[in-house]
């Protein structure tokens, strides 16, 4: 088992590096005590066995007893950040705070009416994915199940009113694009930022259109990274990686990326009409080695294809009813 490492910033928060599977390797999760000792958790990781593992070491080794978490808090509903949510409150008799938008993904996803592992790899077949490609996408999603259950009873989170976490109040900021109902937090008296996958170092938040949620995602995800702009923030704790400073500059780098990527997307199209899976093969081909990536980068760059429709730089091109051709995207006035 890899063994969790624990983090106690000068800010009085503790940062858990929650174990989880490859690429990524691991989530944080953090840890805000009060002056009582009493502790909210934000983003518990999956639930799996060695996630489980992992935060028993992590209340033996700081002294806490389960009984000492007050709160659960969820920044969204990807299963790497809600997925041990259920388990830890059946432990602790905690609420689990998300925001209602989340919510209602996490439902659409895995709830009693889920529709996504059907509605997904559909989307990809209409976009030209090969019909071996797409079992494998399906197998991949059937996966996740495990990594979120027992879901948790929840309360929403008001994005209008201060949020007591630890000794401070905190504002809720809720954006989307990587994932809707995406809920940061921001205490403007230290400029401390809980970010969840909202903004990331490194690394670029996946942003994916997928069927039945925000038809405009790239969009949302830009439009939030503007109103982030806002907040002065002196150092900003994510999902994943290391707390970082230069919070502002984080935010221009991932706008220009995404406008680089577009003017890329743009320039596949300049050569003749292409399927989504074309241009995702075109994009991503040398980083693409399992289902998950290749989930990611199919979702990723029907966002990219989705925006140049919105900006009136390319088109829909639907086949014929009955032929069974994938729809097509072609350059607008190339």
């Amino acid at each position: 088992m890899r063994k969790p490492e624990i983090k106690i910033r000068d800010s009085g928060i503790i940062q858990i590096s929650v174990p989880m599977a490859p690429p990524l390797r691991q989530v944080n999760s953090y840890l805000l005590p009060d002056r009582d000792g009493n502790l909210t958790v934000i983003d518990p990781g999956p639930h799996t066995l060695e996630a489980e593992l992992a935060w028993q070491e992590v209340m033996q080794e700081l002294g806490f007893s389960w009984d000492k978490v007050r709160s659960v808090v969820v920044t969204h509903h990807h299963p790497d950040h809600y997925g041990l949510a259920g388990w830890m409150q059946a432990r602790c008799g905690s609420k689990v705070w998300i925001s209602e938008r989340a919510h209602a993904e996490a439902r659409m996803t895995w709830g009693a009416e889920a529709t996504l592992n059907e509605t997904l790899p559909l989307q990809f077949l209409r976009h030209g994915m090969p019909e071996p490609l797409i079992q494998g996408i399906r197998e991949h999603l059937e996966g996740f199940l495990p990594e979120v259950t027992p879901q948790p009873e929840v309360t929403y989170i008001n994005a209008a009113t201060p949020f007591p976490m630890g000794d401070r109040e905190w504002q809720p900021l809720v954006t989307g694009g990587h994932a809707p109902g995406h809920v940061s937090f921001y205490h403007g008296g230290s400029g401390l930022m809980l970010c969840g996958d909202a903004v990331l170092p490194q690394i670029s938040p996946n942003v994916s259109l997928q069927p039945g949620s925000d038809p405009q995602p790239l969009l949302t995800f830009m439009e939030g990274l503007r109103a982030l702009h806002s907040y002065p923030v002196a150092m900003a704790f994510p999902g994943h990686r290391e707390p970082f400073t230069g919070f502002a500059e984080r935010l221009d780098s991932l706008l220009r990326h995404h406008e680089e990527r577009l003017d890329a997307t743009a320039a596949l199209l300049a050569d003749g009409p292409l399927s989504g899976f074309a241009v995702c093969e075109a994009m991503f081909r040398s980083r693409v080695t399992s289902a998950h990536q290749l989930r990611f980068a199919m979702g990723e760059t029907l966002a990219h294809l989705a925006e140049l429709v919105r900006r009136e730089r390319a088109i829909v091109i639907e086949p014929a009813p009955g032929t069974g051709g994938s729809t097509l995207f072609a350059a607008l006035n190339p």
